[in-house]
């Protein structure tokens, strides 16, 4: 038994240790250094801290962001519990609010409001997500879709 939590460990650790910390006061104090030890202690440095969220909401810390995920980010904060509803639904007038925030063009709102609604779970994991962890959440979301990733580029 002790071996396979050993190993677990030893494979949970090897990934991270790929990953690159991307942005935050791990980041930073790392920079620069390579291997395994660097990267570890950047992402946990990172993850303890809380600082990575922070810094891509607003810019700082070594965090590109675009203007729009900002003024989203600055939303999300005071109208998440109605936001989180809409997206469920797919469709309300605090989701539209995120699209034109974001600056999503009239025709790629569907696209915008089925995309987020299709992933409300990933979004929103449990009913403690903070307004920072959903907004996180959607970028890396759009991101990822080739029609939506315009509207939160760096």
């Amino acid at each position: 038994m002790k071996k396979l939590i050993a190993g677990a460990l030893l494979m949970g650790a090897s990934t991270l240790a790929f990953a690159q910390p991307g942005c935050g006061i791990g980041a930073m104090v790392w920079k620069g250094q390579s291997g395994i030890a660097p990267h570890v202690l950047a992402a946990t440095t990172n993850g303890t801290f809380g600082n990575q969220t922070f810094g891509m909401t607003t810019g700082t810390l070594g965090c590109q962001t675009n203007q729009s995920v900002q003024s989203m980010a600055m939303y999300m904060e005071s109208n998440i519990d109605k936001v989180a509803r809409d997206m469920s639904r797919g469709s309300g007038e605090n989701l539209d609010t995120l699209a034109v925030l974001l600056g999503v063009d009239e025709a790629d709102r569907d696209s915008f409001r089925k995309a987020l609604q299709d992933n409300f779970a990933t979004i929103f994991p449990s009913s403690d997500t903070t307004s920072g962890e959903a907004v996180d959440a959607i970028v890396a979301l759009l991101e990822k879709d080739e029609a939506l990733s315009k509207y939160v580029a760096a």
